[in-house]
């Protein structure tokens, strides 16, 4: 009888960081594939420079093509992309958005701006985003495990290809 309050004291100084533990950044929050929030900024391609050819004193040589004429096709190409960002989804399990990159028509990249951290999530979304190329399209399979996550993904990048036409 006489170790009874001992022990309850020591049980509850004990639990008492139990009670107060929070989860660090690691374990909770949203993934983002991409450093920068999507701005309308990104959607613009700043246009090539070119540079003059240093001259040697020598005869120019004929029969090639100027750099001019060799960038301006790699500019009006890089002009074509685009980045569209779609809606952020809510879904049972946390938010999702994706940002779309087209060139035309196609589809170049996809990226989670926000999703749900947890394992499922992070698994689902290199297959999600696989997917997504492959198809040229959100019309992609849900992911097993992840199927909140696929179906916000899905729906956010449908709205982003609405978005981009």
């Amino acid at each position: 009888m006489k170790w009874a309050i001992p022990v309850a004291v020591l049980s509850v100084a004990g639990l008492v960081p139990v009670w107060l533990y929070s989860p660090g950044a690691a374990h909770e929050g949203e993934i983002n594939e991409v450093a920068a929030p999507p701005a309308q900024e990104q959607q613009t391609v700043p246009p090539a420079t070119t540079t003059a050819p240093k001259t040697t004193g020598s005869a120019p040589k004929t029969g090639g093509s100027t750099p001019q004429t060799q960038q301006a096709p790699q500019t009006q190409q890089q002009q074509q992309n685009r980045t569209v960002a779609g809606p952020a989804v809510n879904t049972s399990e946390g938010t999702v958005q994706v940002q779309v990159t087209l060139q035309g028509k196609k589809i170049v990249d996809v990226k989670a701006l926000r999703a749900p951290n947890s394992d499922p999530t992070r698994m689902a979304l290199p297959l999600l985003k696989q997917s997504a190329l492959k198809a040229q399209s959100a019309d992609i399979d849900t992911v097993s495990g992840a199927t909140a996550t696929s179906e916000g993904y899905k729906q956010s990048l449908q709205a982003a290809l609405d978005g981009a036409k």
